[in-house]
């Protein structure tokens, strides 16, 4: 149903001219009805540009990408990827069908990034693309799917870009989907069959679909090899809250469950989590990180309890950005096509690719050894093994 500025009105207690003067802004209005007309405008989910049953035919030339972090290089390839493909080819000018893509950099706040959706839904956007992972709350699940119908009503394409498919949405153009999960199994099975078997693991932020997915690969992997329980993900969480496994009664050092540290995907995070790691396990030959970026924090805290890298610890990482073949030695990690993946939701936004068979695709990991991982030496080993 069609939602109108009379219906704003009856829901803020105000005459249809105040809810004009509000959203125009060319009249003073009183701070607490300013508030009221606002905030009646975002439950009805009001769109300012006209009737919602006639955006499908009339959307703008704008294509909004949502990001978590624009400094974040595995959102900015992304992200630039997209937004050449939306941009048209050099040249073709005024007629050539360009859009204006703009990126949303949501900060990783739930409530930003639909904040960003509805003011898109105002602006009538052509197309809509979501990148990176999912936050796993309910409530914020149920928000988009219908802030998502909503925009799909409208005439927007939607597409996600290294994010999983929305349960119950139909509004989706296409998904593409990274496979974390098989990245995150075929690290840590590099390293196993290097000879690691005491293994520390830097994850993400809890409750996102990235981190998830990752951490589970690393512990289907463990399992594999008789070293854990791939159903076990509550134990890092216990060690989130405080919980030491090396210190709880009848468990000794700490299980490989144990050796997970959860926290932001940044440099500062790796650092803190492999010094908390270390400690727990003096005998660690081996470091996984959640991305390129935490890696590098790893690296260093792996250095400055005079360590060396990959001699004493090994250090994994995860993305394959552009820095990560350069650092010292360069790092093993898993590869995923991001500039190949950002171009392809472009066009998909655009409407000039076909969208995969049930509109889902899985783009596959690929790892890269190199030199910062290496056998343990022999006297870690047999600390290990002890």
């Amino acid at each position: 149903m069609t939602v109108t500025l009379a219906d704003v009105a009856a829901r803020a207690r105000v005459s249809p001219a105040t809810v004009s003067r509000v959203l125009n802004g060319n009249y003073p209005v009183a701070a607490a009805t300013r508030e009221r007309v606002l905030r009646a405008v975002d439950d009805l989910d009001y769109v300012l540009n006209g009737p919602a049953s006639s955006l499908a035919a009339a959307t703008s030339d704008l294509v909004g990408i949502l990001v978590n972090d624009i400094a974040d290089p595995f959102f900015g390839i992304m992200a630039g990827a997209a937004q050449t493909e939306i941009g048209g080819q050099e040249g073709t000018g005024r007629a050539g069908g360009e859009k204006l893509a703009i990126v949303c950099n949501t900060g990783g706040s739930p409530e930003r990034e639909l904040t960003y959706l509805t003011l898109l839904q105002r602006q009538r956007a052509a197309a809509v693309i979501l990148t990176g992972g999912a936050l796993e709350d309910p409530d914020h699940i149920a928000a988009m799917t219908t802030k998502l119908a909503k925009l799909a009503d409208a005439g927007t394409r939607v597409v996600l870009c290294g994010r999983p498919p929305l349960p119950g949405s139909d509004a989706i153009v296409a998904s593409l989907a990274f496979d974390n999960r098989g990245g995150g199994r075929l690290l840590t099975e590099h390293l196993l069959t290097l000879g690691h078997r005491r293994i520390g693991y830097v994850a993400g932020p809890l409750e996102r679909t990235t981190t998830r997915h990752r951490l589970e690969g690393h512990l289907s992997a463990l399992a594999a090899a008789g070293l854990g329980d791939p159903a076990s993900s509550g134990a890092e969480q216990g060690a989130e809250r405080g919980e030491d496994p090396g210190e709880r009664p009848g468990e000794g050092r700490p299980g490989q469950e144990g050796l997970v540290v959860h926290g932001p995907y940044s440099r500062r995070s790796g650092y803190e989590a492999t010094l908390e790691l270390l400690r727990r396990a003096p005998d660690l030959t081996a470091v996984v990180a959640a991305n390129d970026t935490v890696a590098l924090g790893a690296c260093a805290a792996v250095r400055d309890q005079g360590l060396r890298i990959p001699e004493d610890v090994s250090v994994a990482g995860f993305d394959d950005l552009p820095f990560s073949v350069d650092a010292t030695p360069a790092l093993t990690t898993v590869r995923l096509p991001l500039h190949e993946a950002g171009a392809r939701a472009g066009r998909l936004a655009m409407g000039s690719e076909t969208p995969p068979p049930g509109g889902i695709a899985t783009i596959t990991a690929e790892l890269m050894a190199r030199a910062s991982t290496a056998a343990p030496r022999a006297d870690r080993r047999r600390a290990t093994a002890e």
